[in-house]
């Protein structure tokens, strides 16, 4: 606990100057505001909305990674775990396809909200409902969700590039009212998740460890599910399907303050906001604007099999 404060406030400071800096970092090179044509439209209109929409959309894929990590006691365990990515794609596919582009976002949250319901409703059938699963189902219902976007993808015709992009995701159409909605669905849910610190320490011990400390393990699922859900589904609205964010980054604040959640999820909340805005200003600065899921998926890729290598090395 004695590296927690310093880490924490290191965290905030990093996040703080990342905005900043990648604000008026963009392919023109860095500078403040000056007299140039544009600048002020470029840096307050552009930059900082893209800026801090990739902030509150990596912390909330963050967050949620660590929550689900700690739910499913599984390492592995992302925030798309249980067909969220899935269903914000089949819901922005058939958007495009369908109606041409209009309204994506919307039909990308109601598909990603639509996936959990669906495996909420088979997985609790029985009226007790296991980790195990959940996840099992999750897998199932991505897969299905998936072939059907393989279809759409097929038989879009010309739209097929913007479903192919959206898949990757990306920031291109970033503007405030997607950063205030991130702000909005992260500040309550990443607080719910917090609070819900020592039961997931509890959980990640098994339920029946759980049950004897007093922790009622249902509830505690199933509000740990449903702030979760929210997160991703929003960050899937606003920014398509980004991998690795909520994957990595919960292993990287576990190396530096270790596994008890109520420090977890608020370092995760920083560390996934300071490395997203960093993967979107290379992207965009460095590599023609490149969606945002390639350059998170070739940092985290190799950092993620370095981490298995080293864990199988210590073992």
């Amino acid at each position: 606990m004695t590296r927690t404060i310093p880490v924490i406030t290191g965290l905030i400071i990093a996040a703080a100057l990342t905005i900043i800096v990648c604000t008026f970092t963009g392919p023109a090179g860095f500078g403040f505001v000056t007299t140039a044509p544009g600048a002020a439209d470029i840096v307050g209109g552009i930059r900082l909305p893209r800026v801090l929409a990739a902030f509150f959309v990596g912390a909330s894929l963050a967050v949620a990674g660590a929550a689900m990590q700690a739910l499913f006691r599984n390492p592995m365990a992302d925030p798309y775990i249980l067909g969220t990515s899935s269903g914000g794609a089949l819901g922005a596919s058939l958007a495009i396809v369908l109606l041409g582009g209009l309204f994506v976002p919307l039909f990308a949250w109601i598909g990603a909200v639509a996936a959990i319901l669906v495996v909420w409703l088979i997985a609790g059938r029985s009226g007790v409902i296991s980790t195990e699963t959940l996840l099992l189902i999750g897998i199932a219902v991505s897969f299905f969700f998936s072939a059907i976007v393989s279809f759409l993808i097929a038989v879009a015709g010309q739209n097929v590039h913007q479903i192919l992009f959206w898949l990757m995701g990306g920031f291109w159409n970033a503007s405030m009212d997607n950063a205030v909605l991130a702000t909005a669905i992260l500040v309550p849910a990443g607080i719910l998740l917090f609070l819900m610190g020592r039961d997931l320490n509890a959980l990640s011990l098994g339920e029946e460890t759980a049950a004897h400390l007093g922790i009622d393990a249902t509830r505690a699922r199933w509000t740990v599910l449903g702030g979760s859900t929210l997160l991703v589904a929003g960050a899937v609205s606003i920014a398509g399907s980004i991998g690795f964010v909520g994957l990595v980054t919960p292993h990287i604040v576990r190396m530096l303050l270790g596994p008890d959640n109520r420090v977890v999820i608020p370092a995760a909340i920083l560390a996934g906001g300071i490395l997203l805005v960093l993967s979107d200003t290379l992207a965009r600065t460095f590599f023609a604007d490149l969606p945002v899921g390639i350059i998170t998926a070739f940092i985290g890729a190799p950092f993620f099999i370095w981490l298995i290598y080293r864990r199988g090395s210590v073992a």
